[in-house]
This record gives structure tokens, sequence and C-alpha cells, in this order.
């Protein structure tokens, strides 16, 4: 089941000048910066309150943030809803028909386990499901 929205990413080409940016929009530093090699981005996280907002800067030019830019220019990214069971929620979500982009959970930023479902099947809004790891 989705719990809540998780963060909103952004996707940036400068994470350093949008660091900058986001810090004085948001009157606050980020509280964790992570490179995700698997993905090719790094990123930053701001929290205000209760909500996250994740910052993505392409480390290659082949990466799907790069490609993301080049297409879309910068802006919201994706939409991450927290989950109990991430393997429970795909399998769900899967037999509703939607298109999950990798088949089985894969680590990402932020101490998570996410997988994304296809935006051609959620109004072109792509969809992250994060749940925490718990080491």
């Amino acid at each position: 089941m989705l719990t809540n929205v998780e963060h909103i990413g952004i996707a940036v080409r400068d994470i350093a000048a949008s660091n900058e940016l986001f810090g004085k929009l948001l009157n606050a530093l980020p509280y964790k910066t992570e490179k995700v090699e698997s993905e090719g981005v790094s990123t930053s996280f701001f929290r205000v309150n209760q909500t996250k907002i994740e910052l993505l800067e392409a480390t290659s030019p082949d990466s799907p943030i790069a490609k993301f830019i080049e297409k879309k220019g910068e802006g919201i990214h994706h939409l991450a809803f927290e989950v109990d069971n991430i393997v429970t929620e795909m399998a769900r979500l899967k037999d509703e028909g939607f298109t999950l982009l990798n088949e089985i959970p894969k680590r990402g930023a932020d101490n998570k386990l996410v997988c994304f479902l296809h935006p051609k099947g959620t109004n072109g809004v792509l969809i992250e499901l994060c749940q925490e790891i718990n080491e």
C-alpha cells in the first residue's frame, strides 16, 4: 500500500547552483548528498517539515537524468511514494496493469529500495516506489 509521498525528484543541470537556489528558497541546507552510481546521478535532499525534495544531477551524458533534461529541460522528474512492502506493491500494481521499469527492487538513494512505474501508464508522471532498507 502507498503510505505517503516520500519525496519529489527534480532534475537539475548543476547541483551546486541548485543547492544554493533551493537553500535560499527553503531557508535550509541539504541534509544529505549522495552519488548513485547505478543510476548515473548525484543527489541532494532537502526537508521541509515532512516533505523531502531530491535534486538529481547527471554524472554521465547517457544517464536517465541527462536524457530527461535533454528532452524536457530541468524540472520535476518524478514523484516517489513510500510503501511498506515494495515486492508486494510491485506485484499488486503489475496485476493492475501498470508497467514496471524494473522487475525487482534495486538500491536507490537515501537508503531505499526502489522501483519505477512507466510514465505512459501514469498520465505522463514517472512514479517511484520506495521502501526503507532495514539493515
